[in-house]
């Protein structure tokens, strides 16, 4: 566990160097092409800026993009009580807990490290499961905070809706923004172009790789809390109820238990998270 903890605080700082180090390439890439070193400069201190910003305040930009509103124990008090209970059990600090009205079960830990975490579920998944899959759930988004899962996984939602932004305002000036076309040539324009679509694709990489093998590793700490069968029957409802939120960001999509987002061959080929007939068996097989 310790080992992990350890990986996940090294990641951290990996994944910020590497956002910088992206963005700086990007702009690079804009400062050739239109002759203008005052872009790499710029995009170099907003980048950093950016990061900065990011290391303190991405949790609460992925709660505002869930829609998720805080709650007291008065609020909910079966759901509160859950998330108090596995806070003590494994000696963190309470959460902040979070709910978002919405029918799609689903659940989802923010944070830059326990002291700051924040929990969140759907009306949808407290309704659907009973005590003991509600732990289990709870019990795998509190594992997150223990491992500092959390931290990774909110600089990596930084860094995706970043690219975006980035990619989305490139495509606009690379179209619309040019004065002088004879002073650009066709090679860099579509080197910049090409560099603005594979931009995303390179940030969806990166969660892939941040998310699925955490998601495993979740599923097995919270067996661990409570029990693999209670794990496994809390997946096979999200399962059987599978849906996609209504309030989605697909920034945010690794932070969540399941994906939230409209299930097509393209999110498949993409999904952040492993599918769910695959950490249900290995939470049988586990039992064995």
């Amino acid at each position: 566990m310790r080992k992990q903890i350890a990986q996940n605080k090294r990641n951290t700082v990996i994944t910020i160097f590497v956002f910088v180090v992206f963005i700086a390439a990007i702009a690079g890439i804009f400062a050739w092409v239109y002759r203008s070193p005052t872009i790499l400069i710029t995009a170099g201190i907003i980048s950093v800026v950016y990061a900065f910003i990011q290391y303190f305040f991405a949790d609460k930009l992925a709660l505002l993009s869930t829609g998720a509103r805080q709650i007291e124990q008065v609020d909910n008090p079966r759901y509160y009580k859950i998330v108090q209970q596995l806070a003590e059990e494994n000696n963190l600090p309470m959460p902040k807990v979070y709910i978002m009205d919405d029918p799609a079960p689903n659940a989802f830990a923010t944070g830059r490290d326990p002291q700051h975490a924040c929990v969140a579920a759907t009306t949808g998944l407290i309704e659907i499961m009973d005590d003991k899959e509600l732990k289990a759930v709870m019990a795998h988004e509190i594992s997150h905070v223990k491992n500092y899962d959390i931290r990774v996984s909110m600089i990596v939602f930084g860094l995706a809706s970043i690219v975006g932004l980035i990619s989305d305002l490139g495509l606009r000036m690379l179209f619309w923004g040019r004065r002088d076309e004879k002073e650009n040539s066709p090679v860099g324009m579509l080197f910049v172009l090409i560099t603005l679509v594979l931009a995303p694709i390179v940030a969806t990489l990166i969660q892939l790789a941040v998310s699925r093998q955490r998601e495993y590793l979740a599923d097995a700490s919270s067996a661990s809390m409570t029990s693999p069968d209670d794990m496994a029957n809390a997946l096979r409802k999200l399962e059987t109820h599978n849906r996609p939120m209504r309030q989605q960001n697909v920034a945010a999509e690794a932070l969540f238990i399941n994906g939230p987002l409209k299930k097509s061959i393209l999110s498949k080929l993409f999904a952040t998270h492993p599918p769910l007939d695959a950490r249900i068996e290995r939470l049988e097989n586990a039992k064995q």
